[in-house]
């Protein structure tokens, strides 16, 4: 019997693993921090829930730009799928460091 994933991945894909998984660690970290935001436990600049509706709109065009261009190249789907989550890792990343950081009162 052959398992379901393999024990060890090729490099590209433990990359894309990785990747996906700092993202998603940031992505949940943002979200916290946006819900404490909206209910009242920390302080939250007032556009931030507009600024959390516009900011992905710009990530899923960039993504999908980004997502096609690599296609296009002949970008193994790895690459492709790498390209496509760029965008969102940059988002995630800049937003993780916004919210997290003290601010002078």
């Amino acid at each position: 019997m052959t398992p379901i994933l393999p024990l060890i991945l090729p490099a590209a894909q433990m990359r894309l693993v990785t990747q996906f998984a700092r993202m998603a660690i940031e992505a949940n970290t943002v979200i916290g921090l946006r819900m404490a935001g909206m209910m009242g436990i920390m302080a939250q600049s007032p556009g931030e829930p507009f600024r959390m509706v516009a900011e992905k709109q710009a990530a899923a065009s960039e993504a999908l730009y980004a997502m096609a261009s690599a296609g296009m190249r002949g970008h193994s789907a790895e690459r492709v799928l790498s390209a496509a989550l760029r965008p969102y890792g940059r988002r995630t990343r800049a937003n993780s460091r916004r919210l997290t950081t003290s601010k002078p009162r």
